[in-house]
């Protein structure tokens, strides 16, 4: 079955008094009616902190082992949606340092599995930079061929573990920060978050589509 798939993750508070009833009603529905797949909870959480109460299923995919993050998220899409969740959100982050030619991009669960946050700050000292970058991706499938993707990146660098946090939260310190993500309240991981972003540009990814669609 092809893929009719949803990933997104979007704050509905950026909603104004500007809003257009049709338009936005509409992209309001296909949000609602979107099954968010994960077996992460700190992804949920964060996740339902800013759409609020999702329709989640408590599942852990199967993880493409690629490098390129789009086809990680179809990947993970397609496993969803033969299991019977449809429309699903999906989304997948990646953590690729510079000096490492982009590893270990969406390979990061793997490599703090195998080295720890303190093996992987010491595999980018090693290089003598630890300048990196997180890029948050989610796929929207609207039909069999029709996906819609937004992204969000944050810069930074890769530190000593500090704080707690989940995943790589404890060696990543943003730009512009001298927190590291795992050393911040949920209020100052939003004003940095990649995610935040990422479910901007998928909204207005959205409604591009939408009002080509009803120009037609």
């Amino acid at each position: 079955m092809a893929p009719r798939s949803v990933a997104l993750i979007f704050s509905l508070t950026a909603a104004t008094s500007s809003r257009m009833p049709g338009r936005w009603d509409k992209i309001d529905k296909i949000l609602q009616d979107v099954f968010f797949v994960t077996g992460n909870r700190f992804k949920l959480e964060e996740t339902e902190s800013v759409l609020g109460k999702m329709r989640h299923v408590h599942l852990d995919l199967p993880e493409l082992q690629e490098l390129e993050p789009r086809k990680v998220v179809i990947a993970k899409a397609q496993a969803a949606i033969e299991q019977g969740y449809s429309p699903v959100l999906i989304e997948d982050t990646s953590l690729s340092i510079h000096s490492l030619g982009g590893l270990p991009g969406p390979l990061i669960k793997w490599f703090l599995k195998a080295l720890g946050g303190e093996g992987v700050h010491q595999l980018a000292a090693s290089r003598k930079d630890c300048r990196a970058e997180v890029r948050t991706i989610f796929g929207l499938a609207l039909g069999p061929q029709s996906f819609i993707y937004g992204e969000g990146v944050m810069q930074g660098e890769v530190v000593a573990p500090r704080g707690s946090g989940f995943g790589w939260d404890s060696i990543f310190q943003p730009e512009g920060s001298s927190k590291t993500m795992g050393e911040m309240s949920r209020e100052e991981k939003a004003s940095f978050s990649m995610r935040v972003k990422a479910l901007h540009d998928l909204r207005a990814q959205l409604e591009r589509f939408y009002d080509a669609r009803r120009k037609k």
